[in-house]
Formats: C-alpha cells, sequence, structure tokens
C-alpha cells in the first residue's frame, strides 16, 4: 500500500469522520471522539461530509491528505463501499460505525451495530484485520469505462432490477420495505441475461442466466445466507448463478438459500444433510470475473446501482483492506 498521510514520524495518531449528514447523529459522534481524543492524546479529529454528488470517494481523499490515520465512516453500505474504494490504496485503516437499512459489511464482520461510543472506542484503541476488496472496471452501453471497488457484492439480475424498481422516496421513508413491490417487479421479469464468462484463467464460456452475484460476504440482511462458503479474507469471490425455470426453480433456490444454507449449515453436523447444487442455483470460487453481456443490464454494488453496463471485469484484492476491529480481551 502507499502512504498517502503528510503526518510526520512524531506527530500523534489522528482520526477523520467521513460522514453522510442524513443518516447520522453528529453531534452524538463529535462527543464521543472528544472523549477518546482526550483518553489517547490523538490529534484532532477532522470531519468529512458526504453528498448526493459525492457519495463519499471524495470526502474519504479529503481525510487521507489530511493526515488520518483511520478513517472512521459513519454511514449505510453505499458511505461504506465509496470509503473502501478510496482507503484500499493508503496505509490508513478504515473503521466501521454503522448506519442505515443494511449495514452488510459490519454484519459480516460482525461488528456491533448502533453503538456510536463503541465505533469510536473501536477506531482509536483497536487492532487492523486485513480483507478482501473487490476492484472491478465497468463497460456502460456506450463503451465507457469506469472503475469501482466492492466490499459486499456485486450483482446483475434479480438484485439490480429490484434496486432500479425501488422508489428512493419510499425507502428513506419505511426502509426495507420499500423494496417489497420491487422485488414482485423483478421477479414477474421473464427476461435473461445472456453473456459471456472467464473465470481466472479458463475459456471463456457462453450461459444464459436469471441472476449472477459475485461476493465478498455471504450474508444478507435478515441474517439470509446467499454464499454459505464465503469469507472476507480468503482471497477468492463466491460467484452464485441462478437460472429458475419457473415456480419450481424457485422453489428450489428458496430451499438452498433459506433452509440448507440458513438452517441446517448452521447446526453441528447439518452440511452432511445439504444436497449438491441445483440448476436453479449453482456456486463457484474465483479471484477474477469477466463478463461480456449481449444486451447491457442494470449492475448494483454493495446495494447501490450503477447503470448499466455491457460488460465487466472485477478481480478480489486479497487482504487490500485494513478494517479496525476491537480489541479481544484476554481471559
Amino acid at each position: 500500500m502507499t502512504a498517502k498521510s503528510t503526518r510526520g514520524a512524531s506527530s500523534p495518531h489522528s482520526a477523520a469522520v467521513v460522514y453522510n449528514p442524513i443518516k447520522v447523529d453528529l453531534d452524538a459522534i463529535k462527543a464521543a471522539v472528544a472523549t477518546l481524543e482526550s483518553e489517547t492524546g490523538w490529534a484532532p479529529t477532522t470531519f468529512h461530509a458526504t453528498s448526493k454528488e459525492d457519495p463519499g470517494v471524495g470526502a474519504t481523499k479529503e481525510a487521507l491528505d489530511a493526515g488520518a490515520d483511520v478513517v472512521i465512516v459513519a454511514g449505510g453500505d453505499g458511505t461504506v463501499r465509496a470509503a473502501a474504494e478510496a482507503v484500499h490504496d493508503s496505509d490508513a485503516a478504515l473503521a466501521l460505525m454503522p448506519s442505515g437499512t443494511g449495514n452488510l459489511f459490519a454484519r459480516n464482520l460482525g461488528l456491533p451495530l448502533d453503538d456510536i461510543e463503541g465505533a469510536v472506542r473501536t477506531a482509536f484503541t483497536g487492532v487492523d484485520r486485513a480483507v478482501d476488496i473487490g476492484l472491478i472496471d465497468i463497460r456502460d452501453e456506450n463503451e465507457k469505462v469506469s472503475k469501482h471497488a466492492f466490499v459486499v457484492m456485486a450483482g446483475l439480475g434479480l438484485d439490480a432490477k429490484m434496486l432500479a424498481n425501488t422508489d428512493d422516496d419510499l425507502k428513506k421513508r419505511i426502509g426495507w420495505l420499500a423494496y417489497v413491490s420491487a422485488i414482485a417487479k423483478a421477479l414477474t421479469d421473464s427476461s435473461e441475461l445472456r453473456l459471456d464468462y472467464r473465470l481466472d484463467s479458463r475459456r471463456s464460456r457462453s450461459a444464459r442466466a436469471h441472476t449472477v452475484i459475485v461476493g465478498n460476504c455471504g450474508s444478507l440482511t435478515a441474517n439470509v445466507l446467499l454464499l454459505p462458503d464465503a469469507a472476507p479474507d480468503n482471497g477468492f469471490f463466491d460467484v452464485a448463478v441462478m437460472r429458475p425455470q419457473g415456480i419450481i426453480g424457485w422453489v428450489q433456490i428458496l430451499v438452498k438459500v433459506l433452509w440448507e444454507n440458513g438452517v441446517l449449515r448452521r447446526i453441528r453436523g447439518g452440511n452432511r444433510l445439504t444436497t449438491r447444487d441445483v440448476r436453479a442455483l449453482s456456486y463457484v470460487k474465483a479471484k477474477q470475473l469477466t463478463v461480456r453481456l449481449s444486451t447491457a443490464e442494470e449492475i448494483e454494488l454493495d446495494g447501490d446501482g450503477f447503470g448499466r453496463a455491457i460488460a465487466f471485469k472485477t478481480r478480489i484484492k486479497a487482504g487490500g483492506l485494513r478494517i479496525r476491529m476491537p480489541q479481544v480481551e484476554s481471559k
């Protein structure tokens, strides 16, 4: 990693808070930060707000330019993704202060939610854990390429269409309930993804699918385990491909995800009771995935839509992101 800090070697450590002003209690955050600054002797913390135009990449770069050793990201999954995109190529660590409807990355890392004081204490006194980050080049329908990062999942098909059909104002008012009608619209969409793909250095193949998910983490909201073997620090993506044919296919997917992944795999010896991949839902591991679509399709990264893609190339950067984790008390 390349250093971004301009802090001198003998200077005290410093933190920065990148926050979504719509989703956080800034006064409570500042109070907790002031307490830890006093306890640890760190330099004064800087604060950087996100905006509609800048969901967090620019604000995080400002924090790094100011010399932050730790960037505390306070917001939802979109803010976390944007901050991680900026932080991963630096010597700074990312500390999570979850807020919003999803908090999927924090949940997958086993971090507590809705604990401002605990999150700030972790930022100032915790230990760093190296986790993976997904880097992706998205080619849109005009053949323009944009580069991004993600920490949870990237997807084409059902989840991307669901996001595209979701009313943003309704989501702000009632959270995940806003997705219900969008899910119904997506499920009734019988169109297929037609794609050519290549996993790692294997030969290219053609496929038809309803949904393709590239995951760095496995759990979704409500503790739904979509990718049972995914881990944020194993150096691999887990790729899920859904090919349901009618109601039977969707039943197979629900049984695999809700019953086998959600119940059997969580009990001792339950793995022996699970079935092999069914045609409706299959899994594969890879470090790199290249996809070319026959027609442009909606794509999402960590729950945010990124427009229509005609192609993308994504790779896992193993250990490419440092996350500040709570100290484990010795017994």
